[in-house]
């Protein structure tokens, strides 16, 4: 084989035995000119077809590598409509997630890098918004930003609500039946109220309600909400805001043996009686010096629970002036307000001032209080003599 290479040596090495071996060689070529020249064609073909194979497989395996390194992202705004919600306390490893299960992004980590390279991510508000399919991670953090895609939809419960008083409202504003409400709230702790909540101290029986733990606060209703996603929104809330406070924690540690769930009955209390921020807890320092303190029947006496009562019996509510003695100390009423210590439920929905209030109340005697002016001011007394005299005050300045 390797007499058909011409390995150009020069001539004056090979001497006489070179030139007789190129002769012969050349005769060999002149015999079969043709045959040779297919071959050549032949071989140029494979060489081809083998490069090729070789460039093919190089491009192939770069596609493979470069996408190990590069992001799977969609290009441009994309098409289409997809509704999305952005939870409360959603992180942005929350929300790609929430993307990419909808079709909005090709991959998580393409809307985690575009939120990394953009300060304003930290501002993406809870709620639910309206997006398109297919688009780049960056489109799709600018959809989140721009609150012109936010589907708005706010309902504001203000403090002091009852829970049926809150129902109604609801059922307003959702078109949701009112009866749906009240049996997802038949059961709090499937709402997310947790058992200890309802453990008391002062020995009496528990009476499980979702009464104060629904969060007076405006609520964006996702689309085709139930009455129990609302409610259990709700009552998430509550957990939270308290668990900021430090609410039961501080209670237990600071109110003398009260549970949480009594404290929470006093806040309810101060929402309703007091008529001024301020007085929030003056009034709750009352509750607590009449139920557990050195008041002659260790009672509430406070018209707002004989209303609390009327109210969740279908009755009609009455003012202080409009109640009769039966009304005021019916036995059939859970919520007398001859009942000695504290009453079963709260009466009502509290905010944080009202339960700021029970959970660290101003130090004071305080047994009554009556207000005195049109701002809601109320002035507190030790004695009932000196109830007495405020009273007094209150008439002249017209107040009661």
């Amino acid at each position: 084989m390797i007499d058909d290479l011409d390995l150009g040596f020069d001539e004056r090495d090979r001497g006489e035995k070179g030139k007789h071996r190129r002769s012969a060689m050349r005769k060999r070529k002149g015999k079969g000119k043709s045959g040779g020249g297919g071959r050549t064609v032949l071989a140029l073909m494979l060489a081809l077809v083998l490069l090729g194979a070789i460039g093919g497989g190089a491009f192939y395996g770069f596609d493979r590598v470069q996408s190990y390194f590069v992001t799977p992202d969609y290009d441009g705004t994309g098409t289409g409509e997809v509704t999305i919600e952005v939870k409360q306390g959603a992180l942005i490893a929350d929300i790609a997630n929430v993307l990419y299960e909808a079709g909005v992004i090709k991959s998580a980590q393409a809307f985690i890098d575009a939120a990394e390279e953009n300060a304003r991510s930290k501002n993406i508000q809870p709620g639910t918004y309206k997006v398109r399919k297919e688009m780049s991670g960056e489109s799709a953090l600018g959809m989140l930003l721009d609150l012109k895609n936010k589907i708005v939809k706010g309902i504001t419960i203000p403090e002091g609500r009852s829970a049926k008083q809150t129902f109604k409202l609801l059922s307003e504003q959702t078109k949701i039946p009112v009866e749906d409400f009240e049996a997802a709230a038949k059961d709090p702790e499937a709402l997310g109220v947790p058992d200890w909540w309802f453990k008391r101290t002062d020995g009496k029986p528990v009476k499980k309600s979702v009464e104060g733990f629904l969060y007076p606060d405006t609520y964006e209703i996702p689309p085709k909400a139930t009455a129990q996603v609302i409610l259990k929104e709700m009552v998430s809330n509550f957990l939270t805001v308290t668990g900021k406070m430090n609410f039961a924690e501080r209670v237990e540690k600071e109110r003398g043996g009260i549970s949480p769930y009594e404290a929470l009955i006093v806040a309810s209390l101060a929402q309703a009686e007091a008529g001024n921020k301020d007085d929030l807890g003056k009034v709750a320092r009352v509750a607590y010096n009449r139920a557990y303190g050195e008041f002659p029947c260790n009672c509430l006496e406070m018209d707002v629970t004989v209303n609390y009562y009327l109210e969740s019996t279908g009755q009609r509510t009455k003012s202080s002036k409009e109640m009769t003695a039966a009304d005021m100390d019916n036995p059939k009423n859970p919520y007398n307000r001859k009942l000695r210590g504290m009453i079963p439920t709260p009466i009502n929905n509290p905010g944080k001032d009202a339960m700021e209030g029970a959970m660290d109340p101003p130090a004071g005697k305080w047994l009554y209080f009556v207000a005195i002016d049109k701002e809601g001011h109320s002035a507190f007394a030790e004695t009932y003599e000196e109830q007495l005299k405020n009273e007094a005050k209150a008439r002249e300045a017209g107040i009661i």
